[in-house]
């Protein structure tokens, strides 16, 4: 009778390791997750403020075509 006493203990112990591991690794899923929002939220920003600078240049290039035209730009120095 020792013996399934033993192994019960035995059984409950790994079965508590096994909670706490899987405990900690949920703890590093939420907090990795948490951050993967945060960059997304960061990037979303920087390419909405890249398109919208994207846009203006656009607005400007029709306002002024030849402005921008690379025909009319110097050559670069190494040329």
């Amino acid at each position: 009778m020792g013996d399934n006493r033993d192994e019960l203990e035995q059984r409950l112990v790994d079965l508590e390791s096994r909670l706490a591991f899987q405990e900690q690794a949920l703890s590093e899923l939420s907090d990795a997750l948490a951050a993967a929002r945060d960059e997304e939220g960061r990037n979303a920003l920087l390419l909405h403020r890249v398109l919208e600078e994207l846009k203006h240049m656009r607005s400007t290039m029709a306002a002024n075509p030849f402005a921008a035209d690379p025909a009319q730009e110097p050559p670069p120095p190494h040329y």
